[in-house]
Protein backbone atom coordinates (compact mmCIF):
# COMPACT_ATOMS: atom_id res chain seq x y z
CA UNK A 1 0.00 0.00 0.00
CA UNK A 2 1.61 3.32 -0.95
CA UNK A 3 1.00 5.97 1.98
CA UNK A 4 0.18 9.36 1.38
CA UNK A 5 0.17 11.60 4.79
CA UNK A 6 -1.75 14.99 4.15
CA UNK A 7 -1.28 17.56 6.30
CA UNK A 8 -4.99 19.90 7.37
CA UNK A 9 -7.01 17.71 4.91
CA UNK A 10 -10.34 20.08 5.86
CA UNK A 11 -8.67 23.73 5.67
CA UNK A 12 -9.23 24.68 3.05
CA UNK A 13 -12.47 23.05 2.96
CA UNK A 14 -12.49 22.12 0.34
CA UNK A 15 -9.13 19.78 0.61
CA UNK A 16 -10.62 16.80 1.13
CA UNK A 17 -11.10 16.45 -2.72
CA UNK A 18 -7.66 16.45 -3.12
CA UNK A 19 -7.49 13.77 -0.01
CA UNK A 20 -10.93 12.08 -2.06
CA UNK A 21 -8.84 11.88 -5.54
CA UNK A 22 -5.52 10.12 -4.02
CA UNK A 23 -7.75 7.59 -2.38
CA UNK A 24 -9.34 6.97 -5.60
CA UNK A 25 -5.79 6.39 -7.23
CA UNK A 26 -5.47 3.78 -4.48
CA UNK A 27 -3.38 5.85 -1.93
CA UNK A 28 -3.37 5.06 1.66
CA UNK A 29 -4.33 8.90 3.04
CA UNK A 30 -3.50 9.63 6.26
CA UNK A 31 -4.62 12.87 7.75
CA UNK A 32 -2.80 14.85 10.42
CA UNK A 33 -4.96 18.34 11.06
CA UNK A 34 -6.11 20.00 14.54
CA UNK A 35 -9.73 20.15 14.22
CA UNK A 36 -11.53 17.89 16.33
CA UNK A 37 -12.42 14.69 14.19
CA UNK A 38 -15.96 14.95 14.13
CA UNK A 39 -15.56 18.70 12.57
CA UNK A 40 -14.10 17.10 9.36
CA UNK A 41 -16.27 17.48 6.72
CA UNK A 42 -18.08 13.28 5.71
CA UNK A 43 -16.11 13.23 2.66
CA UNK A 44 -12.98 14.22 4.25
CA UNK A 45 -13.38 11.22 6.68
CA UNK A 46 -14.62 8.70 4.00
CA UNK A 47 -10.96 10.04 2.20
CA UNK A 48 -9.19 9.05 4.86
CA UNK A 49 -7.34 5.47 6.33
CA UNK A 50 -7.05 7.29 9.22
CA UNK A 51 -6.56 10.81 11.10
CA UNK A 52 -4.76 12.10 13.96
CA UNK A 53 -5.15 14.92 15.93
CA UNK A 54 -2.99 17.22 16.45
CA UNK A 55 -4.14 20.08 18.70
CA UNK A 56 -0.72 22.33 18.42
CA UNK A 57 0.26 21.64 15.03
CA UNK A 58 2.33 24.37 15.30
CA UNK A 59 4.38 22.76 17.78
CA UNK A 60 6.43 20.58 15.36
CA UNK A 61 7.41 17.84 17.88
CA UNK A 62 3.89 17.31 18.03
CA UNK A 63 3.45 16.68 14.27
CA UNK A 64 6.46 14.32 13.97
CA UNK A 65 4.92 12.04 16.38
CA UNK A 66 1.99 12.36 13.99
CA UNK A 67 4.42 10.89 11.39
CA UNK A 68 6.30 8.28 13.73
CA UNK A 69 2.82 6.84 14.48
CA UNK A 70 1.57 6.51 11.00
CA UNK A 71 5.05 4.90 10.27
CA UNK A 72 5.05 2.49 12.72
CA UNK A 73 1.08 1.55 12.06
CA UNK A 74 1.47 2.01 8.21
CA UNK A 75 5.06 1.65 6.86
CA UNK A 76 6.97 3.98 4.88
CA UNK A 77 5.92 6.54 3.81
CA UNK A 78 6.26 7.89 -0.07
CA UNK A 79 4.22 11.63 0.36
CA UNK A 80 4.03 14.16 2.89
CA UNK A 81 2.02 17.74 1.81
CA UNK A 82 -0.43 20.08 2.35
CA UNK A 83 -0.28 22.33 -0.48
CA UNK A 84 -0.75 25.00 1.84
CA UNK A 85 1.58 27.66 2.16
CA UNK A 86 1.45 27.72 5.81
CA UNK A 87 2.53 24.49 6.05
CA UNK A 88 5.13 24.05 3.19
CA UNK A 89 8.41 24.36 5.31
CA UNK A 90 7.05 21.99 8.05
CA UNK A 91 6.09 19.37 5.18
CA UNK A 92 9.58 19.87 3.91
CA UNK A 93 11.31 19.56 7.52
CA UNK A 94 9.20 16.11 8.35
CA UNK A 95 9.90 14.89 4.96
CA UNK A 96 13.68 15.28 5.70
CA UNK A 97 13.24 14.09 9.48
CA UNK A 98 11.77 10.65 7.88
CA UNK A 99 14.12 10.30 4.79
CA UNK A 100 11.09 11.30 2.36
CA UNK A 101 12.83 12.01 -1.13
CA UNK A 102 9.62 12.49 -3.10
CA UNK A 103 9.75 16.81 -2.88
CA UNK A 104 11.19 19.71 -1.32
CA UNK A 105 14.33 18.86 1.37
CA UNK A 106 13.50 22.28 4.28
CA UNK A 107 16.91 23.67 3.06
CA UNK A 108 15.92 24.00 -0.99
CA UNK A 109 12.19 25.20 -0.32
CA UNK A 110 13.18 27.85 2.49
CA UNK A 111 15.57 29.11 -0.14
CA UNK A 112 13.33 28.94 -2.59
CA UNK A 113 10.35 31.22 -0.46
CA UNK A 114 12.54 34.06 0.09
CA UNK A 115 11.34 36.94 -2.34
CA UNK A 116 14.86 37.90 -2.96
CA UNK A 117 16.20 34.55 -4.28
CA UNK A 118 13.17 34.10 -6.24
CA UNK A 119 14.59 37.27 -8.20
CA UNK A 120 17.37 35.52 -9.15
CA UNK A 121 15.87 32.61 -10.19
CA UNK A 122 13.67 35.21 -12.92
CA UNK A 123 16.76 36.95 -13.77
CA UNK A 124 18.17 33.11 -14.55
CA UNK A 125 15.13 32.64 -16.48
CA UNK A 126 15.89 35.67 -18.88
CA UNK A 127 12.81 37.57 -17.10
CA UNK A 128 13.24 41.33 -16.04
CA UNK A 129 11.61 41.34 -12.14
CA UNK A 130 11.47 44.56 -9.99
CA UNK A 131 14.58 45.77 -8.25
CA UNK A 132 15.02 45.51 -4.97
CA UNK A 133 17.07 45.57 -1.88
CA UNK A 134 16.71 43.65 1.88
CA UNK A 135 18.38 46.42 3.50
CA UNK A 136 16.83 48.64 6.46
CA UNK A 137 20.25 50.75 6.73
CA UNK A 138 18.78 54.21 5.85
CA UNK A 139 21.34 55.37 3.98
CA UNK A 140 21.67 52.43 1.67
CA UNK A 141 17.70 52.88 1.54
CA UNK A 142 17.66 56.61 0.16
CA UNK A 143 20.14 55.55 -2.42
CA UNK A 144 18.07 52.55 -3.63
CA UNK A 145 15.06 55.30 -3.88
CA UNK A 146 17.10 57.80 -5.79
CA UNK A 147 17.69 55.22 -8.25
CA UNK A 148 14.34 53.74 -9.38
CA UNK A 149 11.73 56.98 -7.31
CA UNK A 150 8.68 56.49 -5.61
CA UNK A 151 6.72 55.14 -4.99
CA UNK A 152 8.47 51.89 -2.99
CA UNK A 153 6.45 48.71 -2.29
CA UNK A 154 7.54 47.15 1.06
CA UNK A 155 7.05 43.43 2.32
CA UNK A 156 8.54 40.57 4.21
CA UNK A 157 11.47 38.51 2.23
CA UNK A 158 9.30 35.53 3.31
CA UNK A 159 5.38 35.78 3.61
CA UNK A 160 2.15 34.58 2.60
CA UNK A 161 -0.17 36.94 0.55
CA UNK A 162 -0.09 40.57 1.03
CA UNK A 163 0.08 40.44 4.71
CA UNK A 164 2.79 42.78 6.30
CA UNK A 165 2.98 44.69 2.90
CA UNK A 166 2.75 48.99 2.19
CA UNK A 167 3.30 51.55 -0.48
CA UNK A 168 5.69 53.99 0.68
CA UNK A 169 5.43 57.28 -1.41
CA UNK A 170 8.41 59.66 -0.16
CA UNK A 171 11.69 59.36 1.89
CA UNK A 172 10.22 60.53 4.89
CA UNK A 173 7.30 57.45 4.50
CA UNK A 174 10.73 55.08 3.51
CA UNK A 175 12.99 55.97 6.47
CA UNK A 176 9.82 55.95 8.78
CA UNK A 177 8.67 52.60 8.20
CA UNK A 178 12.10 51.01 7.91
CA UNK A 179 12.19 51.90 11.73
CA UNK A 180 9.85 50.60 12.51
CA UNK A 181 10.53 47.12 11.32
CA UNK A 182 11.05 44.74 14.54
CA UNK A 183 15.03 43.32 14.27
CA UNK A 184 13.72 39.78 13.61
CA UNK A 185 11.77 40.35 10.72
CA UNK A 186 13.84 40.71 7.52
CA UNK A 187 12.05 42.94 4.67
CA UNK A 188 12.58 43.72 0.95
CA UNK A 189 12.14 46.85 -0.81
CA UNK A 190 11.36 46.74 -4.41
CA UNK A 191 10.27 49.25 -6.85
CA UNK A 192 6.85 49.70 -7.44
CA UNK A 193 5.69 48.28 -10.50
CA UNK A 194 1.54 49.85 -12.32
CA UNK A 195 0.34 46.79 -14.09
CA UNK A 196 -2.29 44.39 -13.75
CA UNK A 197 -2.24 41.13 -11.57
CA UNK A 198 -1.97 37.74 -13.38
CA UNK A 199 -1.26 34.59 -12.33
CA UNK A 200 0.64 31.69 -14.04
CA UNK A 201 -0.65 27.74 -12.44
CA UNK A 202 -0.36 24.13 -13.15
CA UNK A 203 1.22 20.99 -12.22
CA UNK A 204 4.53 19.31 -13.28
CA UNK A 205 5.77 16.01 -13.08
CA UNK A 206 8.35 13.98 -11.08
CA UNK A 207 10.75 15.44 -14.44
CA UNK A 208 9.56 18.94 -13.68
CA UNK A 209 7.84 19.21 -17.27
CA UNK A 210 4.72 21.34 -17.14
CA UNK A 211 1.92 18.45 -17.51
CA UNK A 212 -0.94 21.43 -17.28
CA UNK A 213 -1.12 24.72 -17.00
CA UNK A 214 -3.88 27.66 -16.70
CA UNK A 215 -4.26 31.15 -16.14
CA UNK A 216 -5.98 33.65 -13.95
CA UNK A 217 -6.64 37.64 -14.27
CA UNK A 218 -7.32 39.31 -10.59
CA UNK A 219 -9.05 42.61 -10.94
CA UNK A 220 -7.63 44.00 -8.07
CA UNK A 221 -4.11 43.15 -6.60
CA UNK A 222 -3.95 41.37 -3.58
CA UNK A 223 -2.27 44.28 -1.36
CA UNK A 224 -5.23 46.69 -2.47
CA UNK A 225 -7.71 44.13 -1.50
CA UNK A 226 -6.34 43.31 2.14
CA UNK A 227 -5.10 47.11 2.93
CA UNK A 228 -8.21 48.69 1.47
CA UNK A 229 -10.97 46.25 2.13
CA UNK A 230 -12.20 46.35 -1.32
CA UNK A 231 -14.33 43.66 -2.81
CA UNK A 232 -13.03 41.94 -5.47
CA UNK A 233 -12.53 39.56 -8.64
CA UNK A 234 -10.96 37.34 -10.41
CA UNK A 235 -10.95 35.07 -13.27
CA UNK A 236 -9.49 31.45 -14.63
CA UNK A 237 -9.22 32.50 -18.60
CA UNK A 238 -9.83 29.58 -21.05
CA UNK A 239 -6.69 30.38 -22.73
CA UNK A 240 -3.41 32.01 -21.45
CA UNK A 241 -1.65 34.83 -22.94
CA UNK A 242 1.25 33.59 -25.30
CA UNK A 243 4.01 36.36 -23.68
CA UNK A 244 2.20 35.06 -20.31
CA UNK A 245 2.84 31.39 -20.97
CA UNK A 246 6.41 31.95 -22.06
CA UNK A 247 7.59 33.83 -19.31
CA UNK A 248 5.83 31.53 -16.82
CA UNK A 249 7.39 28.36 -18.46
CA UNK A 250 10.87 29.66 -17.88
CA UNK A 251 9.84 30.54 -14.48
CA UNK A 252 8.98 26.87 -13.72
CA UNK A 253 12.14 25.56 -15.43
CA UNK A 254 14.47 27.65 -13.47
CA UNK A 255 12.81 26.66 -10.02
CA UNK A 256 13.25 23.12 -10.81
CA UNK A 257 9.52 21.87 -9.59
CA UNK A 258 9.15 18.45 -9.38
CA UNK A 259 5.38 16.53 -8.57
CA UNK A 260 3.78 20.04 -7.70
CA UNK A 261 1.35 22.03 -8.10
CA UNK A 262 2.36 25.89 -8.73
CA UNK A 263 1.43 29.21 -8.36
CA UNK A 264 3.11 32.14 -10.03
CA UNK A 265 2.37 35.69 -9.97
CA UNK A 266 3.16 38.67 -12.91
CA UNK A 267 2.58 42.24 -13.19
CA UNK A 268 1.52 42.84 -17.00
CA UNK A 269 2.74 46.69 -17.25
CA UNK A 270 -0.02 49.18 -18.30
CA UNK A 271 2.34 51.74 -19.07
CA UNK A 272 5.93 51.87 -20.85
CA UNK A 273 8.57 51.56 -17.98
CA UNK A 274 12.17 52.53 -18.66
CA UNK A 275 13.79 49.34 -16.98
CA UNK A 276 11.34 46.75 -17.06
CA UNK A 277 10.30 47.47 -20.84
CA UNK A 278 6.84 48.67 -22.77
CA UNK A 279 3.50 48.57 -22.25
CA UNK A 280 2.24 44.78 -22.04
CA UNK A 281 5.19 42.94 -20.79
CA UNK A 282 4.98 40.16 -17.92
CA UNK A 283 7.11 41.47 -15.02
CA UNK A 284 7.37 38.38 -12.46
CA UNK A 285 6.64 39.29 -9.15
CA UNK A 286 6.91 35.84 -7.09
CA UNK A 287 6.46 32.10 -6.93
CA UNK A 288 4.27 29.82 -4.76
CA UNK A 289 5.15 26.31 -4.88
CA UNK A 290 1.64 25.47 -3.85
CA UNK A 291 -2.05 25.72 -5.69
CA UNK A 292 -3.45 29.02 -5.50
CA UNK A 293 -5.75 29.87 -2.17
CA UNK A 294 -9.47 29.34 -1.61
CA UNK A 295 -11.40 27.90 -4.12
CA UNK A 296 -9.28 28.23 -6.69
CA UNK A 297 -8.85 24.67 -7.74
CA UNK A 298 -12.55 24.80 -8.01
CA UNK A 299 -12.33 27.29 -10.62
CA UNK A 300 -9.33 25.52 -12.40
CA UNK A 301 -12.00 22.96 -13.04
CA UNK A 302 -15.00 25.38 -14.15
CA UNK A 303 -12.70 27.05 -16.83
CA UNK A 304 -10.98 23.72 -18.26
CA UNK A 305 -13.20 21.28 -17.92
CA UNK A 306 -10.90 18.79 -15.92
CA UNK A 307 -10.63 17.72 -12.32
CA UNK A 308 -7.63 19.28 -10.81
CA UNK A 309 -7.44 17.19 -8.17
CA UNK A 310 -7.80 13.64 -10.23
CA UNK A 311 -4.84 15.40 -12.31
CA UNK A 312 -2.97 15.98 -9.02
CA UNK A 313 -3.31 12.52 -8.11
CA UNK A 314 -3.01 11.10 -11.50
CA UNK A 315 0.71 12.71 -11.33
CA UNK A 316 1.63 11.37 -7.74
CA UNK A 317 0.41 8.01 -8.71
CA UNK A 318 1.04 7.77 -12.28
CA UNK A 319 3.78 10.38 -13.15
CA UNK A 320 1.32 11.82 -15.77
CA UNK A 321 -1.86 13.70 -16.76
CA UNK A 322 -4.74 11.18 -17.44
CA UNK A 323 -7.20 13.73 -17.90
CA UNK A 324 -8.91 14.83 -21.22
CA UNK A 325 -8.06 18.18 -22.09
CA UNK A 326 -9.72 18.54 -25.09
CA UNK A 327 -12.82 19.55 -23.36
CA UNK A 328 -14.32 23.30 -24.07
CA UNK A 329 -13.12 26.10 -22.17
CA UNK A 330 -14.68 28.94 -20.33
CA UNK A 331 -14.24 32.07 -18.25
CA UNK A 332 -14.66 30.73 -14.82
CA UNK A 333 -14.44 34.00 -12.16
CA UNK A 334 -15.30 34.55 -9.00
CA UNK A 335 -16.54 37.32 -7.52
CA UNK A 336 -16.65 38.57 -4.01
CA UNK A 337 -18.51 40.82 -1.59
CA UNK A 338 -17.87 42.06 2.37
CA UNK A 339 -21.00 42.86 4.65
CA UNK A 340 -19.15 46.44 5.21
CA UNK A 341 -20.51 47.45 1.82
CA UNK A 342 -24.32 48.36 0.68
CA UNK A 343 -25.03 46.57 -2.91
CA UNK A 344 -27.18 47.17 -5.57
CA UNK A 345 -28.60 43.88 -6.16
CA UNK A 346 -29.71 41.10 -3.33
CA UNK A 347 -28.24 37.62 -3.44
CA UNK A 348 -31.52 36.31 -4.34
CA UNK A 349 -31.40 38.82 -7.36
CA UNK A 350 -27.99 37.43 -8.52
CA UNK A 351 -29.36 33.76 -7.83
CA UNK A 352 -32.28 34.15 -9.87
CA UNK A 353 -30.50 36.35 -12.85
CA UNK A 354 -27.15 33.77 -13.56
CA UNK A 355 -28.63 30.49 -12.18
CA UNK A 356 -28.22 29.41 -15.52
CA UNK A 357 -24.26 30.41 -15.11
CA UNK A 358 -23.38 30.04 -11.40
CA UNK A 359 -21.21 27.56 -9.95
CA UNK A 360 -21.56 27.68 -6.24
CA UNK A 361 -21.67 30.54 -3.87
CA UNK A 362 -21.14 31.34 -0.21
CA UNK A 363 -18.92 32.22 2.71
CA UNK A 364 -15.50 32.52 2.93
CA UNK A 365 -14.02 31.07 5.88
CA UNK A 366 -13.39 33.66 8.61
CA UNK A 367 -9.10 32.82 8.08
CA UNK A 368 -9.53 34.01 4.76
CA UNK A 369 -11.57 37.27 4.46
CA UNK A 370 -8.85 39.29 4.82
CA UNK A 371 -7.43 38.41 1.86
CA UNK A 372 -10.72 37.01 -0.19
CA UNK A 373 -13.71 39.05 1.15
CA UNK A 374 -16.76 37.66 2.82
CA UNK A 375 -18.99 36.26 0.47
CA UNK A 376 -18.80 34.72 -2.78
CA UNK A 377 -20.38 34.26 -6.56
CA UNK A 378 -18.59 31.73 -9.00
CA UNK A 379 -19.73 31.32 -12.76
CA UNK A 380 -18.35 30.50 -16.11
CA UNK A 381 -18.92 32.30 -19.57
CA UNK A 382 -18.02 32.08 -22.81
CA UNK A 383 -17.42 35.46 -23.40
CA UNK A 384 -15.61 38.41 -21.54
CA UNK A 385 -17.73 40.52 -21.95
CA UNK A 386 -20.40 38.19 -19.95
CA UNK A 387 -18.04 38.07 -17.49
CA UNK A 388 -17.86 42.01 -16.93
CA UNK A 389 -21.60 42.49 -16.96
CA UNK A 390 -21.90 39.57 -13.84
CA UNK A 391 -19.08 41.05 -12.10
CA UNK A 392 -20.60 44.59 -12.26
CA UNK A 393 -23.97 42.97 -11.16
CA UNK A 394 -22.36 41.09 -7.92
CA UNK A 395 -20.66 44.03 -6.94
CA UNK A 396 -22.36 47.56 -7.84
CA UNK A 397 -22.42 49.52 -4.74
CA UNK A 398 -25.96 50.94 -3.87
CA UNK A 399 -28.84 49.59 -2.18
CA UNK A 400 -30.44 51.16 1.20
Amino acid sequence: MRNFIFVSPHFPDSYWKFCMALKSHGFNVLGIGDAPYNELPEQCKYALEEYYLCSFMDTFENEKRAVQYFRDKYGEIEYIESNNEYWLIKDARLRDVFGIKTSFNENDLAWKMQKCNQKEYFIRAGLKPARYIVTKDHDLLKEFASKVGFPIFAKPNVGVGAQGGKKIDNEIELIDFATSLPPEKEYIFEEYIKGELYSYDGVTNSQGKVIFNTCHYFATPTFDVVNSSTDDMYCCLPKIPDALLEAGRKSVEVFGLNRRLFHFEFFKLTEDHPYLGPKGTFVPLESNFRVAGAYTPDLIDFANSIDIYQLYADVMAYDENRQNMDLEKYYACSAHRRYMYKYLHSKEEIIEKYKNSLCFYGEFPYALRDDMGDSFFVAKFKSWEEVKEFDNFVRCKGGE
